[in-house]
């Protein structure tokens, strides 16, 4: 299998699986099993940063609206001290401090966490289980019209925190914990894609930054592949997954989750 057929598939997982709650740390971490994908594990860190660049942009464009509203929001709140009736403002506080749980996890145990992704496909299909118990609950959870406390950001903050483990889906734990806490679907959706956006592009700047990356111009088409696959399967998924959601069909996604989860189990058994 060349390079680019590789790039697409990887870039097709990550679109999907970024904001379909099925793992896509877990996802990824089953293809590069089954792809038997050496290559992708040697210039892992400058595809992880090309693909999550892809999920980011597919977020940014379809909450753009809402993007410039909090943007704005918070402009004014600090040039103009109207912090406490600015609605806005308040909604970006509250996505700065669900992202100190997930931030704090990455700066102090990354290198125990690069050990869980090493083709780790036990750990992903017991922990893909959880995600499909997590999204059960939260099917079954009353709808509210509740929007987020600074309470609730900090809950579904941990969730995100723990979402770091491959096979616990990032978008299905904080969807579900927002939902199970008492937050309007509707809400739970948009705060937990947006959240996420600061996220990634933070570890994008870290990982440049630290000067690890491998590039070489043999790789850029596969890259670009990769990329447009992400970005574009993003689009459809993020779209689609808002009207899962409203319309409380997230156990579909909880069967999906049990059924990867023994195939993974029986591979990390058997192999």
């Amino acid at each position: 299998m060349t390079e680019l057929i590789r790039a697409i598939i990887l870039g097709i997982i990550q679109g999907l699986t970024e904001f379909l709650p099925v793992s896509s740390s877990g996802h990824l971490e089953l293809a590069k099993f089954f792809l038997n994908d050496t290559s992708v594990a040697e210039q892992s860190m400058l595809m992880t940063v090309v693909l999550h660049a892809a999920t980011a942009l597919s977020t940014i464009v379809i909450f753009r609206k809402d993007i410039i509203e909090i943007l704005q929001g918070l402009w004014q709140g600090i040039t103009e001290q109207t912090w406490l009736k600015n609605e806005e403002f308040s909604f970006s506080m509250k996505i700065i401090l669900s992202m100190i749980p997930a931030a704090f996890i990455g700066l102090f145990f990354e290198d125990i966490l690069e050990t869980l992704f090493d083709k780790q496909i036990l750990l992903v299909g017991c922990l893909l289980i959880v995600t499909g118990l997590l999204l059960f609950l939260a099917d079954r959870a009353k709808n509210t019209d509740k929007k987020v406390s600074f309470t609730s950001a900090i809950l579904i903050g941990i969730a995100q925190a723990i979402a770091i483990l491959p096979g616990i889906s990032r978008s299905g734990a904080t969807i579900s914990t927002a939902v199970l806490v008492g937050i309007d679907r509707t809400r739970s959706a948009r705060f937990s894609f947006l959240m996420v956006v600061p996220l990634i592009l933070g570890k994008m700047a870290k990982d440049i930054l630290s000067g690890d990356i491998i590039y070489s111009s043999e790789i850029l088409v596969p890259m670009l592949a990769g990329f447009a696959a992400a970005f574009c399967t993003g689009l459809l998924a993020c779209t689609w997954m808002i009207q899962l959601v409203k319309k409380s069909n997230l156990s579909w996604f909880a069967y999906y989750c049990f059924v990867v989860a023994l195939i993974a189990i029986y591979f990390g058994f058997t192999s």
